[in-house]
């Protein structure tokens, strides 16, 4: 699986206005309901606040990884955020997250599913790729990285 496959340039947000989660969702959502227009952006929201529910999933290290299962859903939707200043989001080790995947997955899609969150969680593991991408000048060259770090897993 290819992340350039799933992730395009629109669905990339530099810079998150979100104080909160759930600011944070609504920008990540709305980024995909605008590629996909017949997802409801309401609909998103609730899947994901119920995951949200069950535990966070704010991994530590400044990332949180949000998805859900949507059955209106026949692939895999990902969007990206940054936070520079960093926001509250109830992660395991109760520090900020600065650097947000969204992964939307059809509601009988579990192995499609863990392989993308396992990729994007081995590519979050690097630390310097942490750093370059909160260095980014521009949604443009976040995606570069993330699309470069993917060729090299």
């Amino acid at each position: 699986m290819k992340l350039s496959d799933i992730l395009k340039p629109g669905l990339i947000a530099p810079d998150l206005k979100a104080q909160d989660k759930k600011g944070v969702l609504e920008e990540l959502a709305e980024a995909i309901t605008q590629q996909e227009p017949s997802l409801s952006k309401g609909s998103l929201l609730q899947v994901l606040l119920e995951r949200e529910r069950l535990g966070s999933t704010g991994i530590g290290d400044g990332i949180a990884l949000p998805h859900g299962k949507l059955k209106e859903l026949d692939h895999l939707c990902i969007s990206f955020g940054r936070s520079v200043k960093g926001l509250d989001f109830d992660s395991i080790d109760e520090k900020p997250a600065y650097v947000f995947f969204l992964l939307l997955a059809p509601e009988n899609s579990a192995g499609v599913h863990l392989k993308a969150l396992a990729k994007i969680s081995r590519m979050l593991k690097d630390g310097n790729f942490r750093r370059r991408l909160m260095g980014a000048q521009s949604g443009k060259e976040i995606y570069e990285m993330i699309i470069d770090k993917d060729e090299e897993l």
